[in-house]
């Protein structure tokens, strides 16, 4: 078994989002290309965006900590610390309205 602290982890990731030009940063934590489930942190600063793309499968984010708005098309939800938020397999993009860390989880 493997096990992690997904509060560190977003605490490092933040860091390393406050540090990097492009205000991200994320790290794979379980799975990847060769297996069906993946699990990522993902780190945004306030103000950056995960541009807007297509679903690669079912997926989820869990906010660990901070704000962010999940954005498809016309319509929009936001999410704080400790909200699980179901991604639309419509196109969809992902704004941070404060710092935050998020969970993605994407089964293929």
């Amino acid at each position: 078994m493997d096990k992690k602290s997904l509060t560190a982890l977003a605490r490092q990731q933040l860091k390393l989002a406050r540090t990097a030009t492009s205000g991200r940063s994320s790290q794979t934590i379980y799975g990847g290309h060769q297996r069906s489930l993946r699990q990522t942190v993902v780190a945004l600063t306030a103000g950056e965006q995960l541009a807007e793309h297509d679903s690669p499968g079912e997926a989820t984010l869990q906010v660990l900590t901070g704000t962010l708005t999940l954005i498809a098309g016309e319509d929009s939800w936001k999410g704080s610390t400790g909200d699980l938020l179901v991604i639309p397999a419509s196109r969809h993009r992902v704004e941070a309205v404060e710092d935050v860390a998020f969970l993605l989880t994407v089964a293929k």
